[in-house]
């Protein structure tokens, strides 16, 4: 009990004893003077409660007060990860970009790879001719999308991981192992509407030119081509080669490059020892490729 109910107690006490000693009163007046009492001290009893109930209230808010500061500080936080991530991401696009076009504009300028390795190259291609191009101009090998991928995704197809196979064997070649490689994903120009294409992500044509990228790049990495030597990037219809209104041009569109870059892996590339991997192809219904023609434009992607 506090000091101040004490000490009410004892006034009251007192006030009493003084009425019992300089006189009588009657019974009614004294059971009035107990009740006062006793209400006065209910109440101070309860004001005794709310300042208990207000102050843990109190206690409470500032609790959710310093929550939210803390949340909102780790928010913060994640906003500036995110937008670092971001950055750095645009800084490796930009860096693929500009490789991208130092690339195609090598031609004329005698740029161009070792003759040996241009030999070898051209050699390849002629032995895979409905599946490579090589562009000597440029040292860029062409894979055909429409024979490269599975109908529908960016599964490669057996004869394609075969001959990516035999490319990354040329790849690490004492002509070509210090070289940096830029795979790049292209589509024609029609957009992505077969839903069976969609639920397997790939959403639009710049997700299958980067999933086609990365499926041929990734084959390459399994085969024992270094990763520091590789980037893998998709640009859609982008950067046409030949015109999307027949279909004859929209597949020569559809494909993906291998850039054999003029640059060197800073202190020299090392080829991987490759991987035993299992591969596996599920057959997957014609009419459900993006890239073919002949099923008509309603399903061709």
């Amino acid at each position: 009990m506090s000091r101040f109910h004490l000490g009410f107690r004892r006034l009251i006490g007192v006030s009493i004893l003084g009425l019992s000693l300089t006189g009588c009163v009657t019974q009614e007046k004294y059971n009035a003077l107990r009740l006062d009492r006793d209400r006065q001290a209910e109440q101070l009893a309860q004001a005794q409660t709310d300042a208990s109930t207000a102050k843990a209230e109190a206690d409470a808010y500032k609790r959710q007060l310093q929550a939210l500061m803390d949340s909102g500080n780790g928010q913060n936080g994640l906003a500036v990860n995110l937008t670092q991530q971001i950055a750095a991401l645009q800084a490796q696009l930009d860096d693929a970009n500009r490789k991208y076009a130092d690339a195609l504009g090598r031609i004329g300028t005698g740029a161009v790879l070792s003759p040996q390795l241009t030999s070898e190259l051209e050699n390849f291609a002629r032995a895979n001719p409905d599946l490579i191009e090589f562009d000597s101009a440029r040292g860029i090998v062409k894979f055909r999308s429409d024979l490269t991928f599975a109908t529908g995704d960016a599964t490669l197809t057996p004869k394609a991981k075969d001959v990516i196979t035999r490319f990354a064997g040329i790849l690490n070649s004492p002509a070509a192992i210090n070289y940096e490689l830029l795979v790049a994903g292209h589509t024609d120009s029609t957009p992505v509407s077969n839903p069976a294409t969609i639920a397997k992500g790939h959403k639009d044509n710049w997700y299958l030119s980067s999933h086609r990228a990365i499926s041929v790049g990734s084959d390459l990495i399994a085969d024992g081509v270094s990763k520091q030597r590789l980037g893998m990037v998709g640009y859609a219809d982008q950067h046409p080669v030949a015109s999307n209104g027949s279909e004859s041009g929209k597949a020569q569109n559809r494909r993906v490059e291998v850039l054999i870059l003029p640059t060197t892996v800073r202190g020299g590339a090392v080829a991987e020892a490759p991987r035993a991997t299992v591969r596996h192809t599920a057959p997957v219904a014609k009419e459900l490729n993006k890239d073919t023609g002949s099923t008509g434009p309603s399903l061709n992607k």
